[in-house]
């Protein structure tokens, strides 16, 4: 008993101090550093005073933020990715906002909403990929669900090449009821599937728009597919029958901008 209830007691602790997240690798680094998030210490690999590491130590120092050296061992022991490139960050932990606050960032630029409804996106690679295609994109914001899909972590930072901190991200407890109130908005919401009758690029994508993609297994679920406006699809010419997640939202987003720009 007593051995369970210091094991449960260490847990414990750590889930009470574990406030704060990592931002890893170079470029993702810089583009913190230009955001002007909040940044609570740098660590750097020994010896790594080359390159793009020198221009990270001297914006860190500009903004009088800690940066602290540590040998390479210990470095790996902190990093939760095997390529952090000699640098980490600890940063507050990521801030999501609300559906609100995406649909102000397109007022605010006096565009049409363009968002991206992730229905269980799973992997933090796929999430961080379509992270960053979204922000190059001009997508004004992206809506996750709160459970069984990825959330932003360092993985999502790296892979988005430092995009996450650009991007406005909602982290909604039902996606159906988010839908809902998006089309109430004058929205109309596009889901991804490969039994669609109609391709993407036939589809009028210049008004209001919310582009659903699937989980990269089992697509849309059957209640959010049923609480879209319409569906669409991607042609299939090969024997692979479907694509990467974050492939598929590159070529659909992409569509929406070849329209928006003729």
């Amino acid at each position: 008993m007593k051995n369970n209830y210091n094991q449960n007691k260490s847990n414990q602790s750590k889930k009470e101090i574990n406030y704060d997240d990592q931002v890893e690798g170079r470029n993702a680094v810089l583009e913190l550093l230009k955001s002007d998030k909040d940044i609570n210490k740098i660590f750097v690999t020994k010896g790594e005073k080359h390159g793009s590491i020198n221009k990270i130590i001297s914006m860190a120092k500009e903004k009088r933020i800690v940066i602290v050296e540590k040998d390479k061992k210990q470095m790996q022991q902190m990093a939760q990715n095997e390529n952090y490139q000699g640098v980490i960050a600890i940063v507050p932990p990521f801030e999501y906002c609300e559906i609100e606050d995406i649909l102000e960032e397109a007022k605010k630029k006096n565009e049409s909403p363009f968002i991206l409804i992730l229905d269980g996106i799973e992997d933090p690679h796929n999430l961080g990929s379509i992270i960053r295609t979204a922000e190059t994109a001009g997508v004004h914001g992206i809506i996750i669900p709160k459970r069984r899909a990825a959330t932003v972590n360092s993985t999502v930072g790296k892979v988005s090449a430092g995009a996450v901190e650009y991007m406005k991200i909602a982290r909604v407890t039902n996606i159906s009821n988010t839908i809902e109130k998006l089309k109430q908005q004058g929205i109309w919401i596009c889901g991804t599937d490969i039994n669609a009758n109609k391709y993407y690029y036939k589809e009028d994508f210049t008004g209001p728009i919310g582009i659903v993609i699937g989980n990269e297994g089992t697509g849309i679920s059957e209640k959010v597919k049923k609480n879209c406006d319409f569906l669409t699809k991607i042609p299939m010419k090969g024997k692979v029958s479907s694509l990467n997640a974050s492939v598929s939202t590159g070529i659909i987003v992409y569509e929406v901008v070849k329209q928006r720009t003729k």
